[in-house]
């Protein structure tokens, strides 16, 4: 491809802000705090460094030598017809993107709300209500979703260079202050402890089967693989040489995350006496209580919120460009045709998404609405097919095979091998099964 990134350092940052999003904030650290602090820990980090691993190599191996994003780089390495795995990945990215951005609204709106002191408040009741209020109005959240997509676009618009490696370099970083800043502030507060221990110790006995598939499957979502975004990341890197350090940076980046924020929430939601809830509970209806206990919680509240403005659009972005790419490719576009007709698309489907919580809640199947349907699709469905299909393509074919850089050690191929061939096909097909059931 044309553009590269200026350092491996800048790929690190921008792979690693794909990887990083709301979901690391909100999804992790519910589901630790209910499957045994420490002992999820330990199995996620286990998973992460194994499974993980092994998946996002295969995708950096693809995109490294092939140079091409995820379509053509499936057609480059085994023929034209085989362009249809990465299509996965791309339509996955494009149903992904279409509600992520609602959610990413969801976070400029509460920055705003938070600016004007309207979430200083110590009754979660009440701040339920705000929340409901805001998602199901017809008009503000789809104003924020349009917001927040043209900020994602205006970054892919300025190039590989100049608008994912500059904003990976600058958000990644902040992001990790500031999660630093808010671990500082919880830890000092009385009954913190508390939450470091439900974090930190491992209860065994609380983690149970579903728990382990939990942690497999955050271990397999959190990385953003599944999806070929990181086939079309390594692609702007001139070679596969030292791709191994880069995959293990990327995971050791995301981990590191996922730690902070439980650092983060855990003695914040003890010290305030609160229970941690699921999804967004978590993040816009519980997070804002203890806030409100803190001298200055406005300025605190507003920072936390911008966290998650920050983690969401380092998703965004990766997820955009990984469309634009496509596009720029099969149609023969300039980056800023399409990224602004990509852009277009998912503004007017995050319009009847948004909805999907207000005057549209009714369109349903099965109990789920719009934005759960997209979200089921992708995350159950599409993403570990495709996780499946490079782990046994990295695993048989001789033409991927032959993609490991010749340094490699015989023990790190023979253990590669061994994940895609059977370990990671298997973890991935319980991941599927698990979601279909």
């Amino acid at each position: 491809m044309s553009q590269q990134w200026t350092s491996r350092f800048g790929h690190v940052l921008a792979a690693a802000g794909s990887a990083v999003g709301i979901g690391a904030i909100w999804k992790f650290s519910y589901v630790t705090a209910t499957n045994g602090g420490g002992a999820f820990l330990l199995v996620f980090l286990l998973f992460s460094f194994i499974i993980g691993l092994a998946v996002l190599m295969a995708e950096n191996l693809l995109g490294s030598s092939t140079g091409e994003s995820a379509v053509n780089a499936f057609k480059k390495l085994l023929g034209k017809n085989w362009g249809f795995i990465g299509f996965i990945g791309i339509f996955s990215s494009w149903c992904i993107y279409s509600f992520y951005s609602v959610v990413g609204g969801w976070t400029i709106g509460y920055v705003s709300m938070a600016a004007v002191g309207k979430l200083n408040i110590t009754d979660s009741n009440q701040l339920t209500i705000i929340f409901n209020n805001f998602i199901s109005n017809p008009w503000w959240p789809i104003i924020a979703h349009l917001v927040f997509a043209s900020l994602t676009c205006i970054v892919v618009l300025a190039g590989v260079q100049k608008g994912l490696e500059k904003a990976g370099k600058i958000m990644m970083p902040l992001l990790i202050v500031i999660m630093v800043v808010l671990i500082i502030i919880g830890i000092r507060l009385p009954g913190s402890s508390a939450g470091l221990k439900m974090f930190l110790y491992p209860d065994f006995a609380s983690l149970t089967g579903k728990g382990i598939l939990d942690a497999l499957g955050l271990a397999f979502f959190s990385l953003s693989i599944g999806l070929g975004i990181h086939v079309t990341y390594s692609a702007y890197l001139p070679s596969n040489k030292g791709i191994g350090r880069s995959s293990v940076w990327v995971v050791i980046l995301s981990c590191l995350v996922c730690i902070l924020a439980g650092l983060m929430i855990f003695p914040a939601l003890t010290s305030a006496g609160l229970e941690p809830n699921a999804g967004p509970g978590l993040t816009f209806m519980t997070m804002p209580i203890y806030f409100a206990h803190l001298p200055g919680g406005t300025i605190w509240a507003i920072t936390f919120f911008t966290l998650l403005l920050m983690a969401a659009l380092t998703s965004s972005i990766s997820l955009l460009e990984h469309i634009v790419a496509y596009v720029q490719s099969r149609f023969h576009w300039s980056r800023r045709k399409a990224g602004l007709i990509v852009t277009l698309s998912i503004m007017l489907m995050g319009i009847p998404v948004s909805l999907s919580f207000g005057v549209l809640s009714f369109l349903s199947i099965g109990g789920k609405n719009i934005f759960d349907i997209l979200d089921f699709i992708t995350s159950n469905v599409l993403m570990p097919l495709f996780g499946i299909i490079i782990c046994l393509i990295f695993g048989w074919s001789s033409k991927a095979i032959s993609l490991m850089p010749d340094n490699m050690s015989r023990l790190k191929r023979k253990c590669l091998l061994l994940i895609w061939r059977y370990i990671g096909p298997a973890c991935i097909g319980i991941i599927l099964v698990h979601g279909l059931i």
